[in-house]
């Protein structure tokens, strides 16, 4: 009887143990289950925005793309005109030092002196008729040639005052050749020297009427050219 009560007992201890388990074991692995299926639900999520986002990473590479594209043909171009301007710069070179490599051949080919009343720029009907003459006769077929044209005033007023006039008349001289005879601008030279170099130190009127003047020198290498043509060669 006793060994029936101990068998009941101890039946009943392990059915009671193993609903404690059960439980046990439900109350831990739920939890984990739960947290499992979030992290599924996620993963599907985040599948479907990487999905979503598919089309957009695809036009973003074209667009990517594209503009790699342009960035190279911007380089080319850039390459091409650079090499371009490079030749252009170099052509020009070749062309200045060929004109200053014969600068010895220019000689003076002729001059004229002419006068400016008291401080004015303004061309006298003389001075005009004697650039007439220059232009016509003296430059008359030349081909290459340039004109120096230097400005000067008499010792009256301020240097700085002076130095503008004198500048002044030469330009005066310059814009006439340039408008009236179709002399182009590239072979004039002008500067003004203000009081500098009188042509007459005195201090009379009449000397300084002759330093109100601008000098004209006409310069030209035609006959150098001519020689070097008719010298034969050996």
């Amino acid at each position: 009887m006793k060994g029936q009560i101990a068998i009941m007992l101890i039946a009943s201890v392990l059915m009671v143990g193993g609903c404690a388990t059960k439980k046990y074991v439900a109350q831990q692995v739920d939890p984990t289950n739960a947290k499992i299926s979030e992290v599924d639900k996620n993963q599907k999520n985040t599948q479907k925005e990487l999905e979503a986002d598919e089309p957009k990473i695809s036009a973003a590479d074209e667009k990517a793309g594209s503009a790699d594209a342009r960035a190279t043909d911007a380089l080319s171009r850039a390459d091409a005109a650079s090499k371009k301007s490079d030749q252009v710069r170099a052509d020009l070179h070749n062309e200045l030092n060929e004109k200053i490599a014969n600068i010895d051949d220019y000689k003076a080919a002729g001059d004229i002196t002419v006068l400016f009343k008291f401080d004015s720029a303004k061309l006298t009907d003389d001075a005009k008729q004697q650039l007439d003459q220059m232009a016509t006769g003296q430059v008359g077929s030349l081909k290459r040639y340039f004109v120096a044209i230097q400005g000067f005033t008499d010792s009256t007023g301020s240097a700085d005052h002076n130095l503008e006039l004198s500048r002044k008349r030469a330009e005066a001289v310059q814009t006439y050749l340039v408008s009236q005879h179709n002399m182009p601008v590239y072979r004039i030279q002008i500067v003004g020297l203000g009081k500098d170099k009188p042509v007459d130190e005195g201090k009379t009127r009449a000397a300084r009427e002759k330093n109100r003047r601008v000098e004209v020198t006409l310069f030209s290498a035609d006959g150098a050219q001519s020689a070097q043509t008719s010298t034969p060669t050996q």
